[in-house]
């Protein structure tokens, strides 16, 4: 199983609907769930509704902590790699950084995930 998040925003193109234009998506396994959040950055990635953030501009902050802490601490959170090799922290570090880098590219995109 694995997490899959995606930024989009909606656009008038002058139909009935709005298009919803997808800027960004992303996969990473759950057994880089127990590092997210030693790292602080569980709810940001994979429950974003539990603290509120709608969109990307909403996470940014907590991505920067922990993508801070992950970065200073990598022996740490090295002992959070998954036994069997699926969710390694030398993968889960530059995941992250795309992510942070999408959220500030597209601060006003909504938040989409699936668990």
């Amino acid at each position: 199983m694995s997490l899959d998040v995606w930024l989009t925003i909606e656009v008038d193109t002058g139909g009935k609907e709005k298009h919803t234009i997808e800027l960004f998506d992303a996969n990473i396994t759950h057994n880089l769930g127990e590092m997210a959040d030693m790292a602080g950055i569980y709810e940001a990635c994979w429950h974003p509704e539990r603290i509120g953030a709608v969109v990307a501009g909403d996470i940014v902050k907590q991505l920067e902590h922990g993508l801070c802490m992950l970065e200073c601490f990598p022996n740490f959170y090295s002992l959070f790699n998954s036994p069997n090799g699926w969710g390694l922290y030398k993968n889960f570090v530059p995941w992250v950084e795309r992510y942070l880098e999408a959220c500030k590219a597209h601060p006003n995109a909504t938040i989409g995930v699936s668990v």
